[in-house]
């Protein structure tokens, strides 16, 4: 069968890895064609349009970009209609995705969703168009199974690709050794993916090195981000980057500052105690506070219902609070212990399903079903 991906960003790119890998295993005569990046065309994807074409964070720089996002909107649908699968799969990335599902549903194309948009956190709205354009929303989080339930719409909880990838790595005790470091404890800073979350926060950051003398910072670096976004922690002698090797480093790690996001789950998943961290311009910020209707950001609070990470937002986001935050989890103390009894209920939470092999097996069958 004939399958076609969207993926807007490395955590998408990354998941819809696994998933074309399963899909694979499903079915031996799968052709895979989409938008994503190079873990998706590794993963056997004829890729169309690499992602990074398309990182616009905030409202601002989509606006400002608007015009772009239009064209390569438009391509995307005149080539899905070319090559006429069997199914569009969708992966997270909303402002985009839902509006290829209801193009595709106009034309009749059976449309899965994998790794359901965060309506329950603003613009719950979406709910309708989901209702309306998917056949079928497989969801990565626990608590998003209950939330769709109370507008009538039925999704499978397929469990959560992390626990699958993050328990797939062991501790990289050559870690210091490849990259010159020294036995003092390493903190590692997890800036984002993006370019914008990078300009906000990174500097900030690493403003803390001089109050954390007998600690090692490492920089988890990504490589389709332009090397001059980490300039100001590649000029520094008492700062390392590290590029593609945010789990290696966090199998290694005491203490992590990360920024909101996929990120935050992790690092908590491979038990490191963190401080969550997020940044943007005003405008976005102002705008996200009225339509937000969650008391967290964070999805190891989210998950958990309950705060077990700090989450430090936009004003709060300054080194004085940054400072005291990092001290109290550095340690082996009360604070850690609180942290990492809350990682556990998350891991119970979550569950132990392989998401991308459960999600495979059910898309299979619903397209075995449709004949």
């Amino acid at each position: 069968m004939k399958y076609y991906l969207i993926a807007g960003e490395r955590s998408g790119d990354l998941h819809g890895s696994h998933l074309i890998k399963a899909l694979q295993e499903c079915d031996s005569e799968a052709q895979v064609r989409g938008w994503g990046g190079d873990f998706m065309k590794n993963a056997g994807m004829d890729l169309v349009v690499h992602y990074k074409n398309l990182a616009f964070m905030g409202i601002w720089e989509v606006l400002t970009n608007i015009i772009t996002i239009k064209r390569y909107l438009d391509r995307c649908k005149e080539d899905l209609l070319s090559y006429q699968p069997e199914v569009l799969i969708l992966i997270d990335y909303p402002g985009f995705n839902l509006k290829m599902a209801a193009f595709a549903h106009k034309h009749r194309i059976p449309v899965c969703y994998y790794i359901s948009p965060k309506i329950w956190a603003w613009n719950q709205r979406r709910v309708l168009k989901i209702k309306k354009y998917v056949d079928r929303m497989y969801a990565i989080l626990p608590f998003e199974k209950e939330f769709y339930q109370r507008f009538q719409y039925k999704v499978d909880y397929v469990g959560n690709p992390l626990v699958e990838t993050t328990g797939e790595v062991p501790k990289d005790l050559s870690f210091r050794t490849r990259h010159g470091l020294n036995h003092q404890p390493l903190i590692a800073v997890l800036p984002g993916s993006r370019k914008q979350e990078i300009q906000h926060m990174l500097g900030l950051m690493l403003d803390l090195v001089g109050a954390f003398p007998q600690h090692n910072f490492v920089v988890a670096a990504v490589d389709n981000i332009p090397r001059e976004y980490y300039q100001i922690a590649l000029q520094r002698n008492n700062v390392k980057v590290v590029f593609n090797e945010t789990y290696p480093l966090l199998t290694m790690s005491c203490a992590a500052l990360v920024a909101s996001g996929t990120a935050s789950l992790e690092t908590a998943l491979f038990g490191v105690p963190q401080v969550v961290c997020y940044k943007t311009s005003w405008l976005t910020y102002l705008a996200a506070k009225m339509v937000v209707k969650v008391n967290y950001i964070s999805l190891v609070n989210l998950i958990a219902g309950d705060e077990v990470v700090p989450e430090l937002l936009q004003g709060d986001f300054n080194r004085d609070n940054l400072q005291k935050q990092l001290q109290e989890i550095a340690v082996d103390g009360p604070t850690q212990k609180t942290q990492l009894t809350g990682y556990r209920k998350v891991k119970v939470l979550l569950g132990n399903k392989k998401a991308s092999q459960e999600t495979a097996r059910l898309i299979y069958e619903f397209l075995q079903t449709k004949g």
